[in-house]
């Protein structure tokens, strides 16, 4: 019997459009108070760096994803480049980004509606939405492509707004006043490391473009497509980022006048086009959040359910499906309870935190083509050293770099979160004299329930 296949229809533009999507263009707003401050008001500068960063990493992308096409990820890439080990701890610190992603996009949701409405604070918003999208999970969600299009559409068109608001304020005398300024890219005032400590703030905004390396088996010429699709996304979306940040700066210079960092993007809306664009954008906002937030629920809970199913972690708890509703009930109300600490912690803190598995992540693909290529299968010339040494290393030290630059208290979470993975790894090995179970983070599937 033949065993069947995923069928591959999905072009180079398809692809890059489900990379986009998966990055959500608004994003840019979501860290935009705080990294202007930490940034002294050089934003787009910060942005370049992360960019750059980034294209180093999604180079590295392409080039894995060409000897391993089939779906996987960076856990998947470490664990066949280095061993099964170090690509367990690689794969947990990940689990860590799917766990508390849903943290961040309640901890930000809550504060777009309090901005808008002072009087109800921001602890009761967090927990309705983490109540409304966990009543939606148990019951089950399908997300149609039609609804994610017409989110990614009103997404564009808000920033074409925004644009367009923005530049006719600046031609009459708004902000500074003038379009062209190079103050925003580089300022003498501004010491390095501010700009640094930013960027290592908007890995954030790019998480994302490595997800196309999950549909690889449904495109055609994966080998070929994908590591185009990877490196587009990356410039386009970064290209985007440093344009809206730098619109952004040249309407509002006066950084330091925002009163509230968390809720700038608020604040510059107002400033731009009245209540009524900070209504749209508050508006378009929260239903953005709730959407991705049933993204990523459904993205992790079912993560946790393939670790249950194949006993990574407790079977009767995390591999448990409803028998009525066909939803991994309990992974969702853990979830769920994890996101409760949106309630003590700040948008600094939850950024870095999840930005830590990220880098964590980003700096082992780049490591893994030199593993892979390299020390592997030897391939040594000057032209292969090149490519797959000097410029994968290269991505490393950029993504080592903002990883050292993280908030300390997100670096010693991190550090205890990779911690308990690791006590965790000896206790499932027995001390390393068993080969680890695989982590199956090709259950990253939104469209179909569990057992459905």
């Amino acid at each position: 019997m033949q065993t069947p296949v995923l069928k591959r229809s999905l072009s180079l533009f398809h692809v890059v459009i489900f990379g986009v999507s998966y990055m959500v263009p608004v994003t840019v707003f979501t860290t935009y108070g705080v990294a202007t401050q930490v940034s002294q008001g050089m934003l787009p500068a910060a942005y370049v760096f992360t960019l750059l960063a980034m294209v180093f990493t999604a180079y590295s992308y392409g080039r894995m994803v060409k000897v391993l096409p089939s779906s996987g990820s960076a856990y998947t890439y470490t664990q066949k480049a280095f061993n099964p080990h170090i690509g367990f701890l690689v794969g947990w610190a990940i689990l860590m980004d799917y766990l508390f992603m849903p943290m961040l996009n309640y901890l930000v949701g809550s504060m777009y509606l309090s901005s808008y409405f002072p009087t109800v604070p921001p602890s009761l918003w967090i927990v309705v939405l983490i109540l409304i999208t966990t009543v939606i999970s148990i019951f089950g969600v399908k997300l149609a492509t039609t609804i994610n299009g017409l989110i990614i559409l009103y997404q564009y068109l808000f920033l074409i707004v925004f644009v367009g608001l923005s530049i006719h304020g600046i031609l009459n005398g708004i902000g500074t006043g003038t379009l062209l300024s190079i103050k925003p890219f580089y300022n003498p005032e501004v010491p390095i490391s501010s700009v640094i400590s930013a960027a290592s703030i908007l890995c954030l905004s790019f998480l994302g473009f490595d997800a196309v390396t999950t549909v690889s088996e449904e495109t055609i010429q994966p080998e070929k497509n994908i590591p185009k699709a990877i490196v587009i996304i990356t410039l386009l979306c970064g290209g985007q980022f440093i344009f809206i940040s730098y619109i952004g700066h040249m309407i509002f210079p006066d950084y330091h006048l925002f009163q509230n960092a968390d809720t700038a993007s608020a604040e510059l809306m107002t400033f731009i086009g009245g209540n009524l664009l900070n209504s749209i954008f508050i508006a378009g906002t929260v239903p953005i959040v709730l959407a991705v937030n049933l993204v990523t629920k459904a993205s992790v809970t079912r993560i946790l359910y393939a670790m249950g199913r194949d006993s990574v972690l407790p079977p009767k708890v995390f591999g448990y499906i409803h028998p009525k509703f066909k939803t991994p009930v309990f992974n969702i109300v853990i979830v769920g309870l994890l996101s409760l600490t949106a309630l003590f912690v700040d948008l600094v803190t939850a950024t870095s935190f999840i930005n830590f598995g990220a880098l964590v992540a980003f700096t082992f693909v780049n490591l893994s083509v030199i593993a892979w290529y390299v020390v592997r299968h030897k391939r040594r010339s000057p032209k292969d050293l090149l490519q797959f040494l000097i410029l994968p290393l290269i991505g490393a030290g950029f993504t080592f770099w903002l990883w050292a630059n993280l908030d300390y208290h997100s670096l010693t979470l991190g550090a205890i979160w990779v911690g308990l993975g690791f006590l965790y790894l000896l206790y499932l090995t027995r001390m390393f004299t068993k080969r680890p179970p695989e982590l199956d983070f090709s259950e990253v599937e939104t469209e179909k329930e569990v057992g459905a």
